[in-house]
């Protein structure tokens, strides 16, 4: 009764937020959420949001932009739910109250209006990793998911743990970090196939296809949107992105359903 309940509030949430989809599963499914605290390398207590699916196909760990948290993804995952992919969403060290609150960061002393540097995007690299350590006890094709600076992130883990790695998405990428060659030597260590996007801006463009370019093989592919498009995640977003929100979705699901069917 409870699923049920939470199926449908998160079906309210997308029906308000992504109204006349293009794309509609075609069978539904119960739907839950539940708090989760993981436990950094270095002890940072990293909060979460896993949110279940009934016939799971895989897991999906959703990683925010800079000055952001985890309610980046607040109506992305129950939409991703409801075709069967199950997520998990946290708040990283270096991030803010842009879509709410971070716990993560408010729990290391990090104040409002901080903005992180550099070092504290790569510091936040423990984090992605006990969520990675996490999801792969689910014992489910796992897929990275990135926003801006956690899109790069995305790169390192994926070269460096290839195994645990089913797929990689990165919503504007690029070389974030002091060393500019960083992500793109990552991806050429990349195994899985990639999905890259960005906003409709001629620089986050051409770094999304440079790093996308070091990636090894074929079974890559790159959406630049034609209208609309925004920074990150929220470029699936209606409110931030009213004309490209689902066209992008159309390519999310486009792509998820053919790594992970």
């Amino acid at each position: 009764m409870r699923g049920t309940a939470v199926a449908a509030l998160a079906l309210l949430a997308l029906s308000a937020c992504h109204p006349k989809p293009a794309n509609v599963p075609k069978e539904a499914r119960a739907i839950s959420a539940e708090p989760v605290t993981l436990t950094a390398a270095d002890g940072v207590k990293v909060a979460g949001i896993h949110v279940g699916t009934e016939r799971p196909k895989a897991l999906i760990l959703l990683f925010h932009q800079a000055e952001s948290g985890k309610d980046e993804y607040a109506t992305i995952a129950p939409r991703l739910a409801t075709w069967g992919y199950e997520s998990l969403r946290i708040d990283q060290r270096a991030g803010g109250d842009l879509f709410g609150g971070n716990e993560t960061a408010k729990g290391i002393g990090v104040q409002p209006g901080h903005v992180a540097t550099s070092a504290e995007y790569l510091a936040a690299k423990p984090d992605l990793e006990a969520a990675l350590a996490w999801a792969r006890a689910r014992k489910l094709p796992v897929i990275l998911w990135g926003s801006s600076y956690s899109a790069s992130l995305a790169f390192l883990l994926a070269a460096e743990q290839p195994d645990a790695v089913k797929a990689v998405m990165a919503f504007s990428p690029g070389e974030y970090f002091d060393d500019k060659k960083l992500v793109e030597t990552a991806a050429a260590k990349v195994k899985a196939p990639v999905f890259v996007t960005s906003a409709q801006d001629g620089h986050e463009i051409d770094a999304a296809r440079t790093i996308l370019a070091a990636v090894p093989g074929k079974d890559k592919e790159q959406f630049v949107p034609k209208q609309g498009g925004v920074h990150g995640s929220s470029t699936l977003l209606r409110p931030k992105n009213k004309d490209g929100a689902e066209p992008a979705w159309a390519a999310v699901i486009a792509f998820l359903q053919k790594v992970a069917p």
